[in-house]
């Protein structure tokens, strides 16, 4: 007999898997919690596996470009209908992350990729561009859009614009606690993403420009260069601090909040995240379980309780130390323990004596032959580290007597003696009080590594509903949990049994064969009438029929509209007309002057500027209480004035912008979406600076819907993008900097408070940043100035100042009619001195050559092309 299909299978909507993941579940009416989603992440295909298999309810990837993990192995674009058919298969959903900077060149690209996700049956996006948002809703009004982390989101009105653009979801920056999660929570209903766990970065994610400055790869591009785990020494007033050992000042430990889980369910959120697109699918197994059990325990009403053992089986898998990174607020001795960035593992103890054959400890943690270990080195005392793997465990216990642990056992603390393969350490080389780890556990790899090798272990229930009526022909109906259905039935009606009729059992027994599937059976109804003969031959064939049918449904994308063609010309024919217009009555008109602007930090440096010619001044100050002197100094110059708000705006801190716009300036120079929603609200007026992360002409001109005077061109651009975006956009949109110490790092975590202050945070820390210079000399001498604003959040100024100089003359042609000097440190008559020979390269008395010999003898480290180099 063969089958053939009467109805339909059907996919479910996307949303309804979500209903599945976080559904109004009996124990979630019980207990009055929506279970949230557990977000795993993917850096290649056996990492994905490795979260399904372990309880994710989302997964996220990135492609081969576009994502802020360039490191990872990634996926193909190609490969997408497979991967999301795979996913949903399981009632998983599946979000790619275009979390990048878009530059003007890339976007047409950027729009097939689009078009290639929406099509592909991807369940959302994470972008970080404001502009790129625009593109993709154009081009899929369906698509789910999750701002990403990197639009460092830190409050309702980051939230609002991230609603604004079309976004679905936010997923808030690291350095929110728990307190400012929940009031985010309160003042809106946009659904928000937490991470839980991994590594965290010392900057805000979007802000960060280190990499871009030193080296020439963007963390805002997925190029990070990982320059927050190097070690820095602190140069206090001209004189070196003695911190011991301590000398990775901005490498936090990692994040484990696993015990937060029940308090971030009862603040809602919609999401827990796993970092970790660069680690190994080890590492997704062991931490995805975890999480899962204590998400499941806390919907429960269970309390959420990790073994010890439990924890240093996450430790294993990577750790730096476990802390709850900002959840639990600002306390600058935890975030950051100074004497090591890299991973580590369980703590065992430090050596206590070094025996001929090996060395001896007080295990603080089990270990056992065949575990891997490191000890550290010193490299004040020229000790390397070394590590290698145990080759046998001596138990020391009193009472005992020696006692070697065997490869099979969990292996033996307290006091043993520890030996390793012949030439594995150098037992010469070991002092006591070296620090021993313990960095790999062979036998918890194997465990883990069982939980996404071979036949599935995550299976999906599958309800059936049949009805064996003898002279019908046989139906069954499948559901499955993560909502598919199918229903196939037999081509020829069932004859009356003379014997052995078919039963419950019988069709509870063959139908219930699904392994090799990642099915299993869960409910069967059957309605059997009239002793109906049934073949288990039969009942086999409907089986697989219905499994295809199931796998075919996962398999097929839902239909989403998609732009018939390409939405891109006609999101920028605006900017086009603009731009043409502004250039025709260019030729027509003499050529636009140029106007130098000067952001200055301290008062003497706005009285240099003015006196130099310059008749706009940004002012940016530590000390707000000053800009009433900044404003003064500017109006008895004539010039006009702007200040600068904070980077970062955290929850309660809003009404700082209503502060500085009453400071009788002349507008404010904005950094982030709570500066640039207060302006547009009160009529003040504003410049968006690089903080906005204006890469192309969709987000220039969306930054000027919302108000800007002018958009600050991102600092992620090298020359030749600068160019393209002047050419792309009218030139009196744009402002460019010229001339700047690149602000690197930009920190929730200060290291003023952390390292120069028996204080935790800025209530009792004493506040050392208003008395004392601090700069950070890094690896190779140079020492970065340190900087905190009024919020306390240190920022990390490259020592080499920046300057386009050997690019003016492009950039002149190009049409950028106002050029920016920013100022840090410098006196006044070194503001002078620059901005005389800018003035003069201006206006063609000095040459791009001769201005870039005068600014490199201008300052002890020279000056740099920094990011504005093409590499």
């Amino acid at each position: 007999m063969k089958t053939v299909s009467q109805i339909p299978c059907v996919a479910p909507d996307r949303a309804d898997i979500r209903t599945e993941i976080s559904g109004d579940s009996p124990v979630e009416r019980a207990t009055g919690l929506r279970r949230p989603e557990l977000l795993a992440p993917a850096g290649d295909r056996t990492c994905l596996l490795s979260a399904v298999e372990n309880g994710a309810d989302a997964v996220y990837f990135g492609l081969s470009r576009h994502n802020a993990r360039m490191r990872a192995h990634n996926f193909d674009g190609d490969e997408l209908p497979e991967i999301m058919g795979l996913l949903h298969r399981r009632g998983v959903r599946g979000y790619v992350t275009l979390n990048t900077l878009a530059f003007t060149d890339e976007l047409e690209g950027i729009e097939s990729a689009v078009r290639q996700i929406a099509s592909s049956g991807v369940d959302a996006v994470i972008v970080q561009d404001l502009g790129l948002a625009r593109l993709i809703r154009a081009v899929a009004p369906e698509l789910e859009i999750h701002a990403s982390t990197q639009m460092s989101v830190t409050s309702r009105a980051g939230v609002e614009l991230a609603r604004e653009l079309g976004c679905s979801r936010v997923i808030l920056a690291r350095e929110l606690s728990l307190g400012e999660i929940g009031r985010i929570r309160r003042e809106t209903d946009l659904p928000v993403e937490v991470f839980v766990h991994g590594a965290l970065c010392v900057a805000y994610s979007g802000q960060c420009l280190t990499s871009e400055a030193l080296g020439g790869r963007s963390a805002n591009r997925g190029e990070c260069a990982q320059a927050c785990r190097m070690p820095y020494q602190i140069v206090c007033d001209g004189r070196t601090v003695d911190l011991d050992d301590v000398r990775y000042l901005l490498s936090p430990q990692d994040l484990a909040a696993y015990d937060l889980v029940p308090r971030l369910i009862e603040l809602g959120v919609a999401s827990l995240k796993i970092e970790g697109r660069l680690k190994s699918p080890e590492y997704v197994a062991n931490i995805t379980r975890h999480y899962r059990e204590a998400i499941d325990a806390a919907i429960a009403g269970r309390p959420v309780e990790f073994t010890p053992r439990d924890v240093r089986e996450m430790q294993l898998s990577f750790s730096r130390g476990f802390s709850h990174g900002f959840l639990d607020g600002n306390n600058h001795k935890v975030l950051v323990r100074g004497d090591y960035a890299k991973k580590r593992g369980i703590d065992l103890g430090v050596v206590e004596s070094v025996t001929r054959t090996g060395i001896r400890i007080h295990a603080g943690a089990p270990v056992k032959p065949g575990d891997g270990l490191a000890l550290d080195g010193d490299e004040a005392a020229s000790r390397d580290e070394q590590g290698g793997r145990v080759y046998e465990v001596i138990s020391l216990s009193p009472g005992r007597g020696p006692h070697a642990a065997t490869e099979a056992e969990a292996g033996i603390s307290g006091p043993v003696e520890l030996r390793f393969g012949r030439g594995a350490i150098d037992l010469a080389a070991v002092v006591p009080g070296q620090r021993v780890w313990k960095t790999d556990d062979p036998e918890l790899t194997r465990r883990l590594r069982k939980t996404f090798e071979g036949p599935p272990n995550r299976r999906v229930d599958l309800d059936l509903r049949i009805a064996a009526i003898a002279g019908e022909v046989l139906r069954i109906e499948a559901r499955t949990s993560t909502g598919l259905s199918a229903m196939v039935e037999s081509n020829e009606t069932l004859a009356a049994a003379d014997a052995r009729p078919a039963d419950e059992a019988l069709l509870r027994a063959q139908l219930g064969r699904l392994g090799g599937t990642i099915y299993q059976l869960g409910r069967l109804e059957a309605a059997i009438e009239g002793r109906p003969m049934i073949p288990m031959s039969l009942l086999n064939h409907l089986r697989r029929e219905l499994v295809a049918q199931l796998d075919k449904a996962a398999a097929s994308a839902r239909p989403r509209p998609v732009a018939e063609g390409p939405v891109l010309p006609s999101l920028l024919a605006p900017i086009r007309g603009e731009r043409d217009s502004e250039r025709a009555g260019a030729e027509s008109n003499a050529l636009p002057s140029v106007e130098l602007v000067a952001l200055c930090r301290r008062t003497t440096q706005i009285e240099a500027a003015i006196a130099a010619g310059v008749r706009t001044i940004y002012a940016d100050y530590q000390d707000i209480k000053e800009y009433a002197d900044a404003v003064a100094a500017a109006r008895r110059g004539g010039a006009k004035i702007l200040l600068a708000t904070p980077r970062i705006e955290k929850p309660g801190e809003s009404n700082l912008f209503k502060h500085l716009a009453g400071r009788g300036a002349d507008g404010l120079l904005v950094r982030n979406a709570g500066g640039m929603r207060h302006c547009a609200e009160h009529g003040v007026p504003f410049v968006a600076d690089f903080s906005m992360n204006a890469a192309n002409p969709l987000t220039v001109e969306l930054l000027r819907s919302r108000g800007a005077i002018r958009v600050t061109a991102s600092y992620d651009l090298n020359v030749e993008q600068l160019l393209d975006l002047l050419d792309a956009t009218p030139s009196s949109w744009l402002e460019v900097v010229i001339h700047q110490r690149i602000p690197m790092f930009h920190m929730e975590h200060c290291v003023f408070c952390a390292f120069l202050s028996p204080g935790t945070d800025a209530t009792n820390c004493g506040r050392p940043c208003d008395r004392h210079e601090v700069r950070l000399r890094d690896r190779v001498g140079s020492e970065h100035p340190l900087t905190a604003d009024v919020g306390c959040r240190n920022t990390l100024f490259n020592a080499v100042p920046q300057t386009a100089a050997q690019f003016l003359p492009r950039l002149l042609r190009r049409g950028a009619p106002r050029l920016r000097v920013e100022f840090l440190d410098e006196e006044p008559a070194a503001v002078r001195n620059i901005l005389t020979l800018y003035q003069d390269a201006l206006a063609n008395r000095r040459d791009a050559r001769g201005l870039w010999k005068e600014l490199k003898a201008s300052n002890q480290y020279g000056v740099t092309r920094g990011a504005l180099a093409v590499l």
